[in-house]
C-alpha cells in the first residue's frame, strides 16, 4: 500500500497518541530480548563453511534440466512504465533466469467489457502439459471473491528420461470486503512441486550404463499459506494504515519442515503540509525441524520522518531490529540508521543518494525458491547488512524514453553463496563468510514506450564481490542483463519476448577440488497470443529458442528448445 500526504484535512491529535503508544509498546517488546553472545558451538560466527561428512559420493558433471519457471500474467492495461529500483535482497541470481509458459495475455475485442474469467490448456514436447482457471465474483455491497488453479507438468527431461521430470501444483482462494472506509483480505493457498535430483553422473557396471532410481532422486516440497490483512481505504482520514499477517507451512520429501508467522503494519500520519511521519513493523516467528528443532525469530521497528518540497525530498529513519536463533544461541540487537534524499533540478529528472542497513531475513522457503537443489538439514542464519551506500538518477527523457542507473556499496555479515556439497554433489548447502564482504553494485536500465502498442526494457547489473573467509561468491552471477519486450496488433495479437544473459557464475567440486566456471548462458523466448473470437485466444510460447542447454547450477543442465501451444476460453 502506498501512503499519500493529505494536504487539506487538520490531523487529529489522538492517532497521533495511537502511533506513539504502538511505538512504545513495540520497543520495550524488543528492549525486553537482551543480546546475547552465541553460547552454542554451532554457532557460525567464525565459521566459513560446514560440511556434512557422512559419505562421499563423487558425481561429477552430468547434463541436466530445470523447467522454466513461471512468469507473472501480464497485465495489459498498465501500459506505463515505471522503473524504480527496490532494496536489493541478496539473491543467487534472478530467480526468473529461466521463464517458463508466459501466460497468455487476457483479450477483448474493441469496445467490448473484458472477460476476467478463463480457462487454458496446453502441451507441448518433454510430454508437457499445462492448465489453468480463473474465477472471480463480486456483489454491490464491496464482497469480492476470487479462486485460481494452476498445474505444469514435464513427464519427462533431456536426462533419463522420467528422471528429470518435474511437476507444478498451485490452489488459491482469495476474499475481500470494501466498506468503503476500510478493506479486509484474506485468502489461503496451496502449492506443491514435485522433482528429482537429476544432477548425477551414471556408474559402469561390466560395461553397462547404470543410473539411481527415480524414488532415489525424488524431493517434494508442499507449502500451505493462510494470509489476513486489514487497511483504511477512507480520503479523509487522518492515519493511513495497513495491518497484514500471514501464515505458511513447509514440509518436503525428507524430514525437513519450516512454519512461518509473519505481520507487517505499515502507518503514515501528516504532520505538516510538508511533513508526514512513517511507521513500519515486522515481527516474523519461525519453527525449523530438520535433524533438530529449533525457533528463528526477528522483531523489526523502523520510524520514520519524510520531508516533501516541490523538488526535493529527504526521509530520515531508524532501522531497530532484534533476531534470535534458539540453535545458534543468538539474542542480538541492532540499530541501523536509513536516509535517503532526491533532488528534482529540471523535469522529470531525478538524483538520489541515500544510506541503509538491516539485517536480512533468511528461511528454508526463500533459500528454496533460489535454489531448489539444497541438501537437507541446511544451516540457516540471517545476514547483516552493515551498511548500504547508494546514488544515482532516473527520469523521464522524453519521446518515450525512461532510464535509470545506481551505484551501491555495501558491507555484509555472513554473506551467503550456495555450493555442491562433499557428500553428494548433486544437492547444495549454504557457505557463510563469518567475517565483513563488501559487494559493489552497478544497475541500470533504459525503457522505451513510444505507445500504448509496444513497450521493451534493457536491464544489467555488475557485481563485484570482495570477501573475508569464503574463497569465491559460488553460484552468484558477476554480470546479468535482460531485455523484453511486448507489442500488441489491434487487440488480438500480442508478442512477449524476453533475453537473458548471465556470466561470472563459478561453483566448485570439493570432491575433486576443482573450480568450475560455468559458460555464459544466453536464453532467449517468444510468446505469442491471437484472439479467435469474443471469448476464444490461442498461444504458443517458444523457450530457450537458442537451444544452449546450460547450467545454471554446476551439474543440472536445462532442457533445450521446448515449446508450449494451447487454447484459451474466457467467461
Amino acid at each position: 500500500m502506498t501512503f499519500t500526504q493529505k494536504n487539506s484535512i487538520k490531523r487529529s491529535i489522538n492517532s497521533l497518541v495511537v502511533s506513539g503508544l504502538f511505538f512504545i509498546g513495540t520497543t520495550s517488546v524488543m528492549q525486553a530480548q537482551q543480546p546475547g553472545k552465541p553460547t552454542n558451538p554451532g554457532s557460525i560466527d567464525n565459521q566459513e563453511i560446514t560440511v556434512e561428512k557422512s559419505r562421499r559420493i563423487e558425481l561429477p558433471p552430468a547434463t541436466r534440466i530445470i523447467n522454466k519457471i513461471p512468469a507473472p500474467k501480464p497485465n495489459t492495461d498498465a501500459r506505463k512504465l515505471t522503473y524504480e529500483f527496490q532494496d536489493r535482497k541478496l539473491t543467487i541470481g534472478d530467480p526468473r533466469i529461466q521463464p517458463t509458459v508466459l501466460t497468455p495475455a487476457q483479450a477483448q475485442a474493441e469496445g467490448r467489457t473484458a472477460l476476467s474469467n478463463y480457462v487454458k490448456v496446453g502441451a507441448g514436447n518433454y510430454n508437457t502439459f499445462y492448465g489453468e482457471g480463473f474465477y472471480q465474483t463480486s456483489t454491490a455491497s464491496g464482497l469480492g471473491v476470487e479462486a485460481s488453479a494452476r498445474h505444469l507438468s514435464s513427464g519427462i527431461g533431456p536426462v533419463d528420461g522420467a528422471n528429470s521430470a518435474q511437476r507444478e501444483t498451485r490452489l488459491d482462494l482469495k476474499g475481500s470486503y470494501n466498506t468503503g472506509n476500510m478493506k479486509l483480505t484474506g485468502g489461503i493457498g496451496f502449492d506443491q512441486q514435485r522433482y528429482f535430483f537429476y544432477g548425477y553422473r551414471p556408474v559402469s557396471e561390466n560395461g553397462n550404463r547404470v543410473v539411481p532410481s527415480r524414488d532415489s532422486l525424488l524431493q517434494r516440497l508442499s507449502t500451505f499459506r493462510l494470509n489476513l490483512g486489514i487497511e483504511n481505504t477512507g480520503k479523509d482520514q487522518a492515519v493511513d494504515y495497513a495491518l497484514r499477517t500471514s501464515l505458511s507451512s513447509l514440509n518436503d520429501a525428507y524430514r525437513a519442515a519450516e512454519t512461518d508467522w509473519t505481520t507487517h503494519f505499515q502507518s503514515s500520519l501528516a504532520i505538516t503540509d510538508n511533513v508526514v511521519a512513517l511507521l513500519d513493523a515486522d515481527a516474523s516467528l519461525t519453527q525449523r525441524t530438520d535433524r533438530e528443532t529449533t525457533t528463528r525469530n526477528l522483531f523489526r521497528l523502523r520510524p520514520a520522518f519524510k520531508y516533501t518540497a516541490s523538488n526535493f525530498a529527504v526521509t530520515l529513519a531508524l532501522n531497530a531490529v532484534n533476531e534470535t536463533d534458539k540453535l545458534q544461541g543468538i539474542n542480538n540487537t541492532k540499530a541501523f540508521p536509513v536516509v535517503n534524499i532526491d533532488v528534482v533540478p529540471a523535469g522529470n529528472i531525478h538524483f538520489f543518494a541515500g544510506l541503509d542497513g538491516d539485517i536480512v531475513r533468511n528461511t528454508l522457503q526463500s533459500f528454496l525458491s533460489e535454489n531448489r537443489w539444497l541438501a537437507p538439514d541446511v544451516l540457516l542464519a540471517n545476514t547483516t547488512k552493515s551498511y548500504d551506500i547508494y546514488g544515482g538518477s532516473k527520469g523521464q527523457l522524453g519521446g518515450g524514453f525512461s532510464y535509470e542507473g545506481k551505484v551501491s556499496y555495501a558491507r555484509y555479515r555472513n554473506f551467503y553463496a550456495f555450493n555442491n556439497t562433499l557428500a553428494d554433489t548433486t544437492k547444495f548447502f549454504t557457505l557463510y563468510d563469518g567475517g565483513y564482504a563488501q559487494v559493489l553494485t552497478l544497475s541500470g536500465q533504459l525503457g522505451y514506450a513510444p505507445n500504448d502498442q509496444f513497450r521493451s526494457t534493457l536491464k544489467a547489473d555488475v557485481f563485484r564481490y570482495d570477501l573475508d573467509r569464503l574463497d569465491d561468491a559460488w553460484g552468484r552471477p558477476r554480470v546479468s542483463a535482460s531485455w523484453q519486450n511486448s507489442y500488441t496488433l489491434d487487440k488480438k495479437l500480442f508478442v512477449t519476448s524476453d533475453f537473458y544473459v548471465y556470466g561470472g557464475i563459478r561453483n566448485k567440486n570439493f570432491v575433486t577440488n576443482q573450480t568450475v566456471q560455468l559458460p555464459v548462458i544466453y536464453d532467449l523466448n517468444l510468446k505469442i497470443d491471437y484472439l479467435l473470437g469474443k471469448q476464444v485466444s490461442a498461444f504458443v510460447s517458444l523457450n530457450n529458442i537458442i537451444g544452449q542447454t546450460y547450467q545454471r547450477y554446476l551439474y543440472y543442465r536445462v532442457q533445450g528448445l521446448n515449446f508450449l501451444g494451447g487454447i484459451s476460453y474466457s467467461f
